[in-house]
């Protein structure tokens, strides 16, 4: 496999202003699966409870995604509640079980420790840690995301660990909250002096920001007409971001600012329905004719 993700696996109930689902498919590495599957091999690491509908492993493993680092466990899987009422943006979160997701502790074959690409989603620092030290050989590249609970209890863990990949997506608001900083390139930069070669820094309906260490790059939101569930938004990005790099296997300027474009095309699908319903039946075409409507969103001439 070409890239491997760890991270979570849950059912979520979810309200918007458009409309309301109970129990639908979700979780950071279930999005960035799916969405990277269409540029690449993916596996995924993660644990799921009695409760997980066998229909959800059909479709992942329809997208050609390794399920083997699926388990199940006794109990009930991960939910998640959660509203996007006053600011489609911001969910409110309304109730959190981890059920089996409470004591995950991920387990790598020997095919995973061996991965190409490594996406440490959103879990636990130290559980990233455990699987970054895992893997067989280093990774090409490491890529990771995180929020604003780990910045609140486990910091120090954290800055380890950001300290060893090679990118951090992360939302403007935690950039700040990380870093100290209120003006987002001396966020950025202040991540990079941590130890990554670039970061992407998400902003919702405003696109998101990669920085290098000599560059930056504004990769804009699609201009939708109606927004439907932002629920997956980042980890869709997350999915096109990696799976793009992972499909060209390069790590350079170029690559990166195709891939955060690659990515914004990702999450444009995501939010134009509930849940995974979107970004589950593409097709090839319909993300070359988003992507390139990027480039004519993005084009102009010089100055003469």
């Amino acid at each position: 496999m070409k890239i491997l993700v760890v991270g979570s696996i849950a059912y979520d109930a979810v309200e918007t202003p458009v409309g309301k689902r109970e129990s639908q498919l979700g979780g950071a590495a279930t999005y960035f699966s799916v969405s990277a599957s269409y540029f690449t091999d993916v596996g995924m690491i993660g644990v799921v409870g009695e409760d997980f509908d066998p229909a959800d492993i059909e479709m992942l493993e329809s997208h050609n995604i390794d399920t083997s680092g699926l388990v199940k466990a006794d109990g009930k899987t991960f939910r998640w509640t959660g509203e996007y009422m006053e600011d489609i943006n911001t969910a409110v979160t309304l109730d959190t079980q981890l059920n089996v997701f409470g004591d995950f502790e991920p387990e790598l074959s020997e095919a995973h420790a061996n991965a190409r690409y490594l996406f440490l989603a959103n879990i636990d620092p130290a559980l990233q840690l455990k699987v970054l030290d895992a893997m067989d050989t280093r990774p090409k590249m490491v890529a990771n995301d995180t929020m604003n609970l780990w910045i609140d209890i486990a910091k120090p863990t954290l800055t380890e660990l950001i300290s060893k990949v090679d990118t951090l997506l992360i939302n403007e608001e935690e950039a700040k909250q990380l870093t100290g900083e209120d003006h987002l390139p001396d966020a950025a930069k202040a991540i990079i002096k941590l130890g990554p070669s670039s970061t992407v820094i998400k902003r919702g309906e405003y696109g998101a920001t990669l920085f290098g260490n000599n560059f930056s790059f504004a990769a804009p939101a699609y201009p939708l007409e109606r927004v439907i569930d932002p629920t997956g938004a980042g980890d869709s990005f997350a999915g096109g971001f990696m799976g793009y790099l992972a499909s060209v296997d390069k790590v350079d300027e170029e690559s990166l600012r195709t891939a955060a474009i690659v990515g914004s095309t990702m999450a444009s699908f995501a939010v134009e329905d509930f849940g995974l319903d979107r970004i589950k039946n593409m097709t090839k075409s319909e993300i070359d004719e988003r992507f390139n409507a990027f480039v004519d969103l993005t084009r102009f001439n010089p100055l003469t």
